[in-house]
Parts: structure tokens; sequence; C-alpha cells
């Protein structure tokens, strides 16, 4: 019985994850009208990293929403642990919707490495979507600084393509702090694939991943 009880809650919690990735979907595409640009890349079902620049909560949401059905399913957002698990609600949706990647910013208080997660997570067939800035970028500068992780990720899996994806208007639609958005039309545009280089330094690799992104910005090819 309770072997039985148990498949049951499963089989309930993947029905309301399903239900709610329909409902979540539907939300934002009512909301910010997205519109997927595929300016360096095509659509197609291969694994990739999706990195993209961060200014809002909502970011890895739209992203994984205007990917195909067929990509939308084997992608996961990479994410802020303490964010997605801060209440019953919030861990529902990051865990059994979005099936995330969850990270926990704390060094001193992690007991997983994070580019193992991310490593494992593309072992098992999973492309990811993720936020090389590391925080949300409410400041002047088109983009902060990138972290490390990426270039980390790239070194241990270097035959998985890195797609740089630019988000046009979502801090606008939800800026810092607000609970109600306001509607909007958003772009995502994605540019060509890179690959990290034999023997390419970490600086470098960054500055061109950076540069591949910011190129997206200004309209230009990646």
């Amino acid at each position: 019985m309770a072997r039985l009880a148990e498949i049951l809650r499963q089989k309930a919690r993947q029905i309301a994850a399903g239900l709610g990735a329909k409902a979540i979907t539907l939300f934002a595409r009512l909301v910010t009208a997205p519109r997927a640009i595929w300016q360096g890349i095509e659509p197609v079902p291969v694994q990739r990293v999706y990195f993209a620049n961060h200014t809002s909560n909502g970011d890895f949401v739209l992203l994984w929403t205007v990917l195909p059905v067929m990509l939308r399913a084997r992608t996961r957002p990479v994410a802020a642990l303490d964010y997605w698990l801060k209440s019953p609600l919030r861990a529902f949706v990051g865990r059994d919707v979005f099936n995330a990647v969850l990270i926990d910013r704390r060094p001193e208080a992690r007991v997983q490495d994070p580019v193992a997660q991310m490593a494992a997570a593309l072992d098992e067939g999973a492309s990811l979507i993720l936020f090389p800035e590391g925080q949300r970028n409410s400041g002047p500068e088109p983009l902060l600084p990138f972290k490390s992780g990426l270039y980390h990720l790239a070194r241990q899996r270097p035959e998985v393509d890195l797609v740089p994806v630019w988000i046009s208007n979502l801090n606008h639609v939800m800026p810092k702090g607000e609970v109600v958005p306001v509607p909007l039309i958003c772009t995502l545009t994605f540019g060509s694939p890179l690959r990290i280089a034999d023997g390419e330094e970490k600086a470098t690799f960054l500055g061109r991943a950076e540069a591949a992104l910011l190129a997206l910005s200004k309209g230009g090819a990646a």
C-alpha cells in the first residue's frame, strides 16, 4: 500500500508539473509576447548550453518558454537554490516544473560543486540555460563581468555548443522589486554557437563569450 501511495503521489506531481508548465508558458506569452530570433543557429534538437544576459528573475522562464516544445522538454535552467527553495511553491516550480539545476551561491555552505552539477546534467543528456554574470544586472552597463563557471564548464565538456542569447526588454516588464508585470514585447536573439579552443585561457575565452553576447544586443551577428 505504501508503494502504491508513493506511485500515486509521484503521478499527481507529474500531472501538476505539466499543468504548471502550460500555465506559466501561457502567462509569459500573454504578458511579454516573446519573439525568438534564431539569428545564428536553428532550433534543432541537439544538446546546447544557452547563456544569456540577466536582468530579471523571469529571464530563464522566458528563455525556456520560447524554445520549441521538443527543445523545452530537454532543457534545464541553472538557477539559485536559495531563491527557488525559499517557499514550497517556488520549490515546486523550480524542481518539478522546470527541473532546474539548483546551485548554492554560498561557497561556505555548499556541498556540491556547481560546475560538477552542470556537467552531470549535460552527461544525462540535458541542455542548459545559464547566466554567466552570476547575478541580476540592474546597472547602466549592458553586462556585468562573467563569472568563471562558463569557462570551467566549457573546459570539462568542450564538445557542447555554447549559444549566446540576448534578452531584450524583460527588465522593463518585471522591474526589480515589482510584483505586477507590465505588458511589453520581448525579443530573444539566439546567436552563433561557440566552443572553447584548445589551450584557450580563461580571460580570452570569457572575453570572447561576452563579445558574442554584446554583439547580439546591438543587432549584430555573434
